[in-house]
């Protein structure tokens, strides 16, 4: 049978809390799925290049994967409420990534890529609302930021370990269809992990009658709208490595920019999650966003390697402010029973952000250059700072 859900008791004075061990697994599950997928991003600008596509057609592929498998966020977060097999779910969504990504070793043709990306993404889409509920429920509310901040780092570790291989495996003269073939491996370590440390759990909230639709909760529609503008302008990181090229670092290099993007979120991630935890959730994104418009600024008008290399280390200091806290920010505004459904709605409201994101951005780049598009992305990260709600929705809650 499975298991209610109970957070773990408060922590007494003077004692460091310690995040529940299943969040420690889900991270530990996280890591190692990222391992894989990060031992496809690093190398898909080139390989895409390499069967005929340019910008135009990798903001494509990018877009629609992520926007199409993204509206799957609105299912799935209906389904965490509605049934609550929360570890049913996330297992679902890491099963079906971790067939996905190897099948871009066979990939010849730019819609085959879409293909196997669309999987890789369609399994996100899955997973991403019932696990974050997950570890919402099975977290004290004092260490909600902390605790999607570690999830993040974790996530984010997996960016770092991905990079590693990836170059270690180029070094000895593999090549990329033959790394695509090989990120099966930690794929299929994550659902080992997924299986033995995390058991099934459900909510006090499952029931029959469940409301489909978007809470009327003060603060999270202005929320989802100021994070539809922001994405308007987040592209897909693929591009910062194609702004690399352009800049002058060779290919072989690109792991290593990755390396150093996941390095810096994976140091700042979990401390980003618990600034927000201390300092209020609106305050660390603004933050984060602000960096997000002074980074891009700067992609959009570097002009040596050493830019770019700073520019990935700062980029990833970004990450790690509003990774974790927009997660938690998102509990923070709503009632318990509707918390699957609205982490679905704002994953969704990324993912769906992400196609014209995607396809404007390469369309600008291709067209009229990266300093416009990246301005672009700037701008529209400002606007979105103004559009957050005030602190008090998350301010109230964000100790329950």
């Amino acid at each position: 049978m499975p298991e209610l859900i109970r957070p773990a008791a408060s922590p007494s004075a003077g004692t460091r809390p310690r995040l529940p061990r299943p969040v420690i697994a889900l991270g530990l599950v996280s890591l190692f799925n990222d391992t894989a997928g990060d031992m496809i991003n690093p190398l898909l600008p080139m390989f895409v290049a390499s069967v005929g596509g340019g910008p135009e057609v990798l903001g494509l592929i990018e877009g629609v994967a992520d926007a199409v498998a993204s509206l799957l966020q609105l299912a799935s977060g209906y389904l965490a409420d509605r049934i609550g097999r929360l570890k049913a779910l996330t297992a679902v969504g890491y099963s079906i990534a971790a067939l996905a990504r190897p099948l871009l070793a066979l990939a010849a043709a730019p819609w085959q890529i879409l293909m196997a990306r669309f999987g890789d993404r369609l399994g996100k889409g899955i997973r991403g609302a019932p696990r974050d509920r997950l570890i919402a429920d099975i977290t004290p509310g004092e260490l909600r930021g902390r605790a999607f901040g570690y999830h993040r780092a974790m996530d984010n570790a997996g960016a770092l370990l991905g990079p590693v291989a990836v170059y270690a495996m180029l070094a000895l003269g593999m090549r990329t269809r033959s790394i695509f073939a090989w990120s099966a491996a930690p794929g299929l370590l994550s659902l080992m992990i997924l299986s033995k440390g995390v058991r099934e759990v459900t909510h006090s909230a499952a029931s029959s009658k469940i409301e489909i639709g978007i809470p009327d909760a003060p603060g999270f529609r202005r929320l989802l709208a100021a994070i539809f503008v922001f994405t308007l302008g987040s592209s897909s990181d693929s591009f910062l490595l194609w702004r690399a090229r352009e800049a002058g670092i060779a290919s072989v290099y690109a792991p290593l920019l990755w390396l150093v993007l996941a390095l810096v979120k994976v140091a700042s991630s979990t401390p980003g999650g618990e600034l927000s935890d201390r300092w209020g959730r609106r305050n660390t994104i603004i933050s984060g966003w602000l960096l997000y418009s002074a980074v891009y600024v700067g992609f959009a008008f570097a002009s040596s390697t050493w830019q770019i290399w700073l520019l990935f280390a700062i980029y990833g200091l970004f990450a790690g402010l509003t990774e974790g806290a927009e997660r938690a920010l998102v509990i923070d505004l709503v009632p318990e029973e509707w918390r699957g459904r609205a982490l679905g709605v704002y994953q969704a409201t990324v993912g769906i952000g992400l196609l014209p994101a995607s396809l404007v951005f390469g369309t600008i780049y291709q067209h009229m250059g990266a300093t416009p598009a990246f301005t672009l992305g700037a701008m529209l990260a400002l606007a979105a700072v103004f559009m957050l709600p005030r602190a008090h929705g998350s301010e109230r809650k964000a100790n329950s």
